[in-house]
């Protein structure tokens, strides 16, 4: 069974990383997991691209899915997990939902930043998008 897990770099994604693992060890299986870093687009990008062009910002891509990977990498790696971690850009929760069905994953594990209904209500929340879009099950971890 494949599991996706969303990560933003946050303390709140790695522990819902970590959460999985030990529920999938609980039950005595090792999942393979689909990690997945998905940043928004530049804004302005055309004119970002004028002036920096493509492969600068290509690596500003790479950079920032590196940073937000590493913990959760370095936990894998240790733990002995198999897993693949793909660096997307786009829509944060459309982008989810479409690489959790591409890899033919099971369900979707997703962080909550534990913000209240209000803080949802102002600033929106990927975790509720997800929720809202996916036709697979989705584990939302506070």
């Amino acid at each position: 069974m494949k599991i996706l897990v969303a990560v933003d770099g946050s303390a709140h994604s790695l522990r819902a990383l970590k959460y999985t693992v030990e529920q999938a060890r609980l039950y005595r299986y090792t999942p393979t997991l689909e990690l997945v870093y998905v940043q928004p687009p530049l804004p302005y990008l055309s004119r970002v691209k004028a002036v920096v062009g493509d492969k600068e910002i290509q690596r500003y891509y790479d950079e920032q899915g590196r940073i937000a990977l590493e913990d959760c990498r370095r936990f894998l790696d240790t733990a002995g997990i198999t897993y693949l971690a793909s660096v997307l850009i786009g829509s944060i929760a459309d982008k989810i939902v479409e690489r959790a069905s591409e890899t033919s994953c099971a369900f979707i594990v997703v962080a909550t930043r534990g913000m209240g209904a209000a803080g949802n209500l102002f600033m929106g929340s990927i975790a509720t998008k997800v929720l809202h879009i996916s036709k697979l099950p989705v584990l939302v971890v506070k």
